[in-house]
């Protein structure tokens, strides 16, 4: 890398005050963007932009609600110029439980925050981009997007159509230059996985240290880990890169661990179990 890979452009990253979402943004920062961020976390979304200077903006708002986040879309144009990088992040655990017990206005405030609000980030996002003829738009997928029973029903179906409309943005959109890609993040800690793993949005060490005892990898995944690929597929470096649902979860649904041969003595193994070529 000659310099910042954003060196320059301008984001919107939804969810920004905590988490993944403020890890982007000071990552976006740091490779040469201008950054807005949105959030119902109000006080913690001042904080992140009073720490990185003018070139961050925070906007408080609900993702689910158009005009919001419209108005967010419209602050990145009124305050840098243009908008080169929409990141919808945002997101919740929400319904959780059985299917004949789930509660169905909890099933809908999850789409809406899951996929809803990606839609809008999308459609808004695309507005400033098309006469731009140019842009990249990132969602946050996971790998419970890719394999049932990962996260709960609302949360893996609303993830599964995160990577559809991913994939159907994209097919419209690359005729104006406007790249559109998927994130399908494995456990990171944060205070949302926390909340999961432990029962406390604070005890994210804890969350950490079960994550890297289940890793593939041997290590945990942090936030930073989802920042760099949001940067990378925001970048030039990521230029003939679209539709695509990038996987950052330590290999796991790829199988995950050793392979059941791997501590096996080297052989051919035939049939009716005979050995040998």
């Amino acid at each position: 890398m000659s310099g910042p890979r954003l060196d320059g452009r301008v984001a919107l990253v939804t969810g920004a005050a905590s988490g993944i979402g403020a890890e982007t943004v000071r990552r976006f920062v740091a490779e040469g963007a201008a950054c807005v961020g949105i959030d119902l976390q109000e006080e913690p979304g001042r904080a992140l932009a009073a720490s990185l200077g003018e070139v961050v903006r925070f906007v408080p708002g609900d993702v689910t609600v158009e005009a919001e986040v419209a108005a967010a879309v419209d602050r990145a144009v009124a305050d840098f110029g243009r908008l080169d990088v929409v990141f919808n992040n945002a997101g919740i655990i929400g319904a959780v439980g059985p299917l004949v017990t789930t509660d169905v206005e909890a099933w809908d405030a999850t789409m809406a925050v899951l996929l809803r609000a990606v839609f809008l980030g999308m459609k808004h996002g695309a507005r400033i981009m098309i006469p731009q003829r140019s842009g990249v738009i990132l969602s946050m997928a996971s790998t419970a997007g890719l394999v049932g029973g990962l996260g709960p029903h609302a949360y893996t179906a609303a993830k599964h159509a995160v990577i559809g409309l991913t994939r159907s943005a994209a097919s419209e959109l690359g005729q104006h230059g406007i790249r559109v890609n998927a994130i399908a993040a494995g456990n990171i800690a944060t205070p949302m996985t926390a909340t999961v793993i432990a029962g406390d949005a604070d005890a994210v060490p804890t969350a950490h240290e079960f994550i890297e005892a289940t890793s593939p990898l041997g290590r945990g995944g942090v936030p930073a880990d989802i920042a760099a690929a949001a940067a990378f597929l925001a970048s030039d470096d990521a230029a003939y890169i679209s539709g695509h649902c990038l996987v950052a979860d330590a290999g796991q649904t790829s199988g995950g661990g050793p392979g059941t041969f791997s501590g096996v003595e080297a052989a051919m193994l035939r049939e009716a179990g005979r050995r040998g070529v």
